[in-house]
């Protein structure tokens, strides 16, 4: 004759173990749903992004976290006045590609020339302004201009003819950014993605849909 005890104890052991493997598995589709979506999403969609350094002062300071979309670009052309973090390749003596981030805004286009005289002015030459026309920046701060880093440049002036996939990247500090105008065009292949939302910190949370408005 089976002893009851010993039964109910055997029930209330594959009770226990049966809500144990459910709560497991219940644990264990969050994670699995998690590594689908959320990888992805983090890997090849948006990217976080810390600031370092003053070359996008006023607008971007040093610490600020921002979120980055890397997909947009893959649907759309990069647009002037669109603040990308790009892939900056400094090559050693060995050949080792030892990469850096920046993050800047996009100023000359494909197929354009930039020109930035002696007097601070950013000059876009293209089709549409084939004599050249002075473009106007109005995220830059008040009497910002915009001057070459090389003196030995013959009047102070920079000319750039941009090729088909080549564009022309500057910060928003003029007088503290490294940018094309030390280290030269950006490829398409090296932009990371451009700024979608300021994160961190709080009192500076943003999103950034809103194009800058040219005026030549």
């Amino acid at each position: 004759m089976s002893d009851p005890e010993k039964q109910s104890d055997n029930k209330s052991f594959f009770s226990h173990f049966a809500s144990s493997a459910l709560l497991f598995w219940d644990f264990a589709k969050i994670v699995i749903v998690a590594l689908i979506i959320i990888i992805p999403i983090r890997y090849f969609v948006f990217q976080p992004f810390i600031v370092s350094g003053s070359s996008m002062v006023p607008n971007f300071q040093n610490g600020q976290y921002l979120v980055i979309d890397e997909l947009s670009y893959h649907f759309s052309q990069p647009k002037r006045g669109d603040v990308i973090v790009l892939k900056h390749h400094n090559i050693d003596a060995s050949g080792k590609d030892h990469q850096e981030f920046y993050i800047k805004r996009l100023i000359g286009l494909p197929g354009e020339t930039v020109k930035i005289d002696n007097n601070g002015s950013v000059i876009i030459i293209n089709a549409e302004h084939p004599e050249g026309s002075t473009i106007n920046e109005p995220y830059l701060p008040s009497q910002s201009l915009t001057y070459v880093h090389n003196p030995t440049i013959i009047g102070g002036n920079k000319v750039v003819t941009l090729g088909a996939d080549e564009y022309f990247m500057l910060g928003d500090n003029r007088l503290a950014s490294s940018d094309s105008r030390d280290w030269g065009v950006l490829k398409r292949s090296d932009m990371v993605g451009k700024t979608f939302l300021r994160l961190l910190p709080l009192n500076t949370f943003e999103f950034y849909f809103k194009d800058p408005v040219y005026s030549f």
